[in-house]
């Protein structure tokens, strides 16, 4: 599903959101809004915005406010259970990935499809420029942005 569009535009690289990963933060309570948002997560393919997320929500007539939609996808995003990253305009945008430890993703600024990257190089050449430069304890990201083939074939074909 595409419910991502325009999730990821060109531009400079997403960034991440910060993430509050306290072992003395209690956990969330289950609550009919975060397991309803957690379920519409499941079912999408891509980046999506908080916005974006709401108005699927209220389509499906669930009843969650734009305020409580906000905090549950921070909250999963602290707890490590999705992705979130700043799109080129600085939208906040998440993800439930199939992929748990660290990973990229390739990003379409067109349709907002994502895939998930491993990149063994990024990994060794990041640990090698800290390492060069006496830092440690280092963290980094890497998003890349383009077309994929559908959006590249429509744009051969003249209908981008």
């Amino acid at each position: 599903m595409s419910h991502g569009a325009n999730a990821a535009t060109s531009g400079p690289a997403a960034q991440p959101l910060p993430a509050a990963k306290d072992p003395a933060v209690k956990e969330q309570r289950v609550t009919k809004q975060r397991l309803a948002v957690s379920a519409a997560l499941d079912e999408l393919d891509d980046f999506v915005s908080t916005q974006e997320l709401y108005r699927l929500l209220q389509n499906q007539g669930v009843s969650v406010s734009l305020a409580t939609a906000y905090r549950i996808l921070q909250s999963l995003a602290d707890d490590g259970l999705i992705d979130a990253l700043r799109n080129a305009d600085g939208e906040a945008v998440y993800r439930r990935c199939a992929v748990t430890g660290h990973h990229h993703h390739l990003l379409c600024r067109n349709c907002g499809k994502a895939v998930e990257v491993e990149a063994p190089a990024v990994e060794t050449w990041a640990a090698r420029v800290a390492a060069e430069n006496g830092y440690t304890d280092v963290a980094h990201t890497v998003e890349i942005f383009g077309l994929c083939p559908e959006c590249t074939a429509k744009k051969a074909a003249g209908l981008l």
